[in-house]
């Protein structure tokens, strides 16, 4: 059973992002706090997955979200939160969140991006996921990629390729013939080439460094 730490200071609203975690059998409630300092003290605990707000009484999500991704193992983070900007998504996503989803979410999609996260998928809200879009295809105008970029493999270009295009770490090893845990190994090299911690950020970088190309 995967463990959740739930951090979000409006008390209806994280109880209901208890309910809905609870409501599944794979998932439990390992911490549900209401803010910035209560998450840290939790995050030893070891979380399998951290559910935050952006908008904390106390500090940012993203103090967590940068906690978390420093932690060993480090869980999984999903954004759960009302902020939709540009500047909120992406400021999130380099910090290393891994989902992205609005407070407008149904209950039972919690649950579902929280496995899809375990998954080795990226839940992202399509209206945000949209905005990601746009700001990769702009990308596409600068400048070829410079001769300093990160080298990656052929088959890690192949891999990244694939996550680019939703994929989790599972159907990867199937498309690929290969072993889910190679699959992770290469995702781990290739986060940290481009010195990224999530996979969002890793095709953010990649698009701009020029090393995929999402319009194919």
């Amino acid at each position: 059973m995967a463990s959740v730490l739930i951090v979000e200071d409006e008390p209806e609203t994280r109880r209901a992002l208890e309910a809905a975690v609870r409501a599944h059998p794979a998932l439990s409630v390992l911490a549900s706090v209401g803010t910035l300092a209560g998450g840290l003290r939790a995050l030893s605990s070891g979380p399998a997955v951290v559910l935050v707000d952006l908008g904390l009484p106390d500090g940012s999500g993203e103090a967590l979200i940068r906690a978390a991704a420093a932690a060993e193992p480090a869980p999984e983070t999903l954004v759960i939160t009302v902020f939709g900007d540009e500047r909120h998504v992406m400021s999130a996503i380099e910090a290393g969140a891994a989902g992205y989803l609005l407070k407008d979410a149904e209950p039972h999609a919690i649950a579902e991006a929280i496995l899809d996260l375990l998954a080795g998928g990226s839940p992202i809200t399509p209206v945000i996921a949209r905005r990601i879009l746009k700001r990769f295809h702009q990308t596409q105008q600068r400048a070829p990629r410079p001769a300093d970029a990160p080298h990656l493999t052929p088959r890690e270009i192949e891999v990244l390729e694939l996550v680019s295009r939703g994929y989790t770490n599972a159907e990867i090893a199937d498309l690929l013939g290969m072993s889910f845990h190679t699959v992770t190994s290469h995702v781990k090299q290739i986060y940290r080439k481009l010195s990224v911690r999530s996979r969002s950020a890793a095709i953010f970088e990649a698009t701009q460094l020029g090393l995929i190309d999402l319009h194919r």
